[in-house]
């Protein structure tokens, strides 16, 4: 890597780090994976600098790369080894929507996510976690709003299956409490149109 190289990574990580940082904190629920992670999507994101299309802007194509490595991760760790409930309890710096969610429900939100179609767990990440609108999720994913409406709806499908106990399904969780049930996944924000 040359000095040039190193140069613009480290303006690149100077202006957007504490973003991707706090989204990668978010997602993975842990510090030290969190500081792992944003070196990689930096690494990462330079590497691929010459697919970024300036149709978007670039937080949005980092946003992009970070939930996309931040969810893979998550593939591969609970394909490995079961998430231990230390590694997801709720941060300081989380946001309002997920300060209200139990341990339990983000364990058993990542997990859910692990084992989730790789679109629409993105779609539903975009909605139910960021509170993102279905246009700006369709912004961020590349597709239409038609088709998040269409990928969240087989998410919920597939996750009141899993939940329910269905044939290929998970024994159901505790029974959350009746008022998360009309404020989004899981207690996660709200849906928005």
């Amino acid at each position: 890597m040359s000095r040039d190289d190193s140069q613009q990574i480290s303006l690149l990580f100077n202006q957007h780090g504490p973003r991707v940082y706090r989204r990668a904190l978010r997602l993975l629920g842990n510090p030290a994976d969190a500081e792992e992670a944003t070196q990689e999507i930096f690494i990462r994101a330079f590497r691929a600098a010459g697919s970024f299309r300036q149709q978007s802007q670039m937080t949005t194509w980092l946003y992009q790369i970070t939930t996309n490595y931040c969810l893979n991760l998550i593939r591969d760790r609970s394909r490995r080894t079961e998430l231990h409930e230390e590694h997801v309890a709720p941060t300081a710096d989380s946001d309002s929507r997920a300060a209200s969610v139990s341990p339990d429900d983000l364990v058993l939100l990542r997990r859910l996510l692990s084992e989730a179609d790789e679109r629409q767990a993105a779609a539903a990440v975009y909605v139910f976690l960021d509170g993102m609108s279905h246009e700006e999720a369709a912004s961020v994913l590349g597709v239409s709003k038609r088709t998040v409406g269409n990928l969240l709806e087989r998410f919920q499908e597939w996750v009141n299956a899993r939940t329910a106990g269905g044939p290929d399904g998970a024994p159901p969780p505790a029974a959350p409490p009746p008022e998360r049930k009309t404020s989004g996944f899981l207690g996660f924000g709200r849906k928005r149109s």
